[in-house]
């Protein structure tokens, strides 16, 4: 309770509000998962980005982080963080030079998936007389980046003879997918993952290819992926915060979603109507409503009612459908509302800062590692 020394911080709208009791533990949750497991937790910092929740996770356990992008790991270097992988592959020279010069700073991983990719990073590893530390993705379905299954043997093989590339592992990113198919049956998905991942690291073995690392897992799958045996490590990202996505799959409850957006009631023009102040540029939109598995109404879940559904969004406009007990609650311009994205990670990545919220006391943290493109 305010002891009336001072007048409450209240926040502008919209804004993103991080209930850090609950971070903490999902991070505890997620690290405990892992360490009964025997697997090691690299979260994908993608989710936050930023170095402040990067440190609780590694203080939790973690043994590094994940990262999509050079200039995401340049900054997470930038504040301590000292094993970092970027899991996305690198085939401009300006951005391998970038990831060269921070090699020789940090223990870094980076991603191939192809025969060019790969000759790229050992040529210029080479001119610097350096050795770079590399992982193959393997395309286990979702088909985005990674090498087909079935051609990872002999590419495997070609990365290992490369001079300047040290091959130490090999990983997937599927997420809640079976058959090539969104699916609601993640212990099967993840289970599926984990065990067709370790058969090929098995067969790279017998091919004299060291495999130490079989990385696997997101957020839906990653529990049930680290329990087949062979699997080195789990990736998930959204986890620290959660969100409505997650709860859907049966992930987490509501009351686990650490991030929400807090916006205001700015127009009320009809009885089943209300207009907030959070849009497109607040929420994102990745995550569309009424699409297979999970059939999401809206673009996020309205804390405290039930039948208020957020279906339209224009850039700076959130329009709310109000249903019999929305409209009972009888909302007034200048209320305010909680509500818990579709998608987090997105959503965070449209916003230059956060609060965390503390007790009563709103911390505002800035997303270092937002908008980092390249």
């Amino acid at each position: 309770m305010n002891n009336g020394s001072a007048p409450l911080f209240v926040p502008e709208t919209p804004c993103i509000i991080i209930h850090e009791a609950i971070m903490e533990r999902n991070i505890e949750a997620m690290a405990e998962t892992a360490q009964r497991n025997q697997v090691q937790l690299r979260p994908h910092a993608k989710t936050h980005k930023m170095p402040h929740v990067a440190k609780r996770q590694l203080g939790a356990g973690a043994s590094g982080i994940t990262v999509a992008k050079v200039s995401e790991a340049e900054v997470m270097a930038q504040h301590g963080i000292s094993n970092i992988f970027i899991a996305y592959p690198l085939v401009t020279p300006s951005k391998i030079e970038r990831a060269i010069a921070l090699s020789r700073q940090i223990d870094l991983i980076l991603a191939v998936d192809s025969d060019e990719g790969a000759s790229r990073l050992s040529q210029l590893a080479g001119q610097h007389g350096h050795t770079l530390k590399v992982r193959l993705e393997i395309d286990t379905g979702l088909r985005r980046t990674g090498v087909p299954y079935d051609d990872a043997l002999a590419l495997a093989s070609r990365i290992h003879a490369m001079e300047h590339l040290r091959l130490t592992g090999i990983y997937t990113f599927r997420g809640a997918l079976m058959n090539k198919k969104p699916t609601l049956d993640l212990e099967a998905a993840g289970v599926e993952e984990g065990r067709i991942m370790v058969e090929l690291a098995d067969r790279m073995r017998a091919l004299g290819i060291p495999i130490a690392d079989v990385s696997v897992g997101s957020t839906p799958t990653g529990a049930y992926a680290a329990t087949v045996k062979g699997v080195t490590e789990i990736r998930p990202g959204t986890y620290v915060f959660q969100d409505r996505m997650q709860a859907k799959f049966g992930v987490c409850g509501l009351e686990d979603c650490a991030g929400s957006v807090l916006v205001t009631v700015v127009s009320r023009p009809a009885a089943d109507l209300a207009v907030v102040d959070g849009g497109s540029k607040t929420f994102a939109t990745d995550v569309q409503p009424n699409t297979e598995p999970l059939l999401l109404q809206g673009f996020g879940h309205v804390v405290g009612l039930e039948d208020a559904v957020l279906e339209r969004l224009s850039e700076e406009h959130g329009m709310m459908r109000l249903g019999p007990e929305a409209q009972a609650a009888n909302l007034k311009v200048g209320d305010r509302l909680y509500i818990i994205p579709n998608h987090i990670c997105s959503t965070i990545n449209l916003h230059n800062q956060v609060l965390f919220l503390r007790g009563e006391a709103f911390e505002p943290v800035p997303v270092l590692g937002r908008g980092k493109l390249e």
